[in-house]
Order: structure tokens, then sequence, then C-alpha cells
């Protein structure tokens, strides 16, 4: 699966040139305008961010500080691109706001993509976090589901049904068993939340050829992959 990193960088020439050669060597990125970088971590949930604003100071502590209603940007790497006036002090002051490393200006492309895969290797989840059904894959950390590496954006009740569904992906969920771990429903009754879930979660998970999930076993519950 593609790292997708999220990318602030001022400079037009620097941006389109970095944008071009991480998608080359295999990164999803997304880039930032200014003021949007907060909103697009919490929104697209990127596996690094790297940040060439002259901000980027101030962003980097926002970042792990958490603003109000935000807080998986804290746990976010971020690599930062020095000016071409930093100094040590500068350096220095990058760590202590919170970035995972930093380089300077002029910056080598090589030498940048080495630190970021070296980033990307120290902070990620252990593989128990992950977990794979079919062409599905879920990083629990992140809260980032792919099917087939097409990244797949979920509300959070269907989120957390696929997460029950792929512990064990050929298991038989009953309905019962849903709604008690997936709503805190004691008792499933006559409501029809479960199924209009799944079967909206059903939905954006198919890909045209690809495989069904998300199986109804009439009158049990649920399965995630069939037989």
């Amino acid at each position: 699966m593609p790292s997708a990193l999220l990318l602030t960088e001022p400079e037009e020439a620097t941006r389109s040139f970095l944008e071009r050669h991480l998608i080359q060597d295999g990164f999803d990125v997304v880039e930032a305008e200014n003021g949007e970088a907060l909103d697009l971590v919490e929104l697209a949930r990127p596996d690094l961010v790297l940040i060439g604003d002259p901000e980027g100071l101030e962003l980097c502590r926002r970042l792990r500080e958490g603003p109000p209603g935000r807080s998986w940007g804290r746990v976010v790497p971020v690599i930062l691109l020095g000016t071409q006036e930093s100094d040590p002090v500068d350096r220095v002051r990058a760590f202590d706001r919170g970035c995972d490393d930093y380089l300077d200006r002029p910056f080598h492309y090589d030498e940048l993509v080495a630190r970021i895969r070296a980033v990307l290797r120290r902070t990620a989840p252990p593989e128990s976090e992950r977990l794979t059904a079919g062409e599905i894959e879920i990083d629990r950390p992140t809260r980032r589901v792919t099917v087939g590496g097409e990244r797949v954006m979920l509300p959070t009740k269907e989120y957390e049904l696929l997460v029950k569904l792929a512990t064990d992906p050929q298991r038989v969920f009953t309905k019962d068993e849903l709604l008690r771990e997936v709503w805190g429903f004691r008792s499933h009754g006559r409501t029809r939340t479960l199924d209009s879930h799944a079967s909206r979660l059903r939905r954006r998970l198919t890909r045209p050829g690809g495989a069904s999930y998300v199986q109804n076993v009439w009158g049990v519950g649920y399965c995630l992959l069939g037989d």
C-alpha cells in the first residue's frame, strides 16, 4: 500500500518537482495550500507531513498540540524543510516543536526520500495494528482503509463495523453480537440500524469485477468474506 504524504511547499517549482518525483517513487501526494494543512491532516490522515512552509515551526507546534476538535494530527510524523537562511538554532527549535526530522536547503532529493522512508519505518504501527481481508487493508492507528490500493473514506460506524468483521473475515458474526459490540445495544429488537450500515459499507467497498464483501448470512448475521 503506497504511503500517503501531505506536502506543503510555497515555492511552485519546488512543489511541482517534489510532487512529480515522489509520485514516481510510489508515494501518494496530497498538496496543501497556505492554511489548509491542519484541515487536510485531519481529513486525509496521511502517513507523513512534509513541511516546506516558512511557517513550518508554527504548523508543527499546532499539529503536536492538537487544535480544538482535532486529535489525530498529534501523532503524524513530520519532516521540516528549512529555509535558505536556516541555521543550527532553527534545527534545534524544529525538534523542540516536535518534528521527526529536519533537512536544510538546498537539499538533495535522494537524501530527502531516504529520510522519509526512514521516518516511516520508525513510526510504522506494529503488524498487529493492521488488518487485511482480500484486497482490503486497514491501518487501525490512522483509521486508513484501502481496497486494492484505493483509499476508501468511511463514516465512524461503518468503519467500526468493518474492523469488527475484519478481525475474523470468514466468521459469521450474529446480528446481536454486532449490535452489542459496535453500537452498544443490549438487544437488537426490530432495528434496521445494522442492515442499513452493512448495505452502505458493502457499496463503498465494492469495486467493478472485485470480490463481494459484507455478506448477509440469512437469519444469522454478517461475514466480511464468504467461502
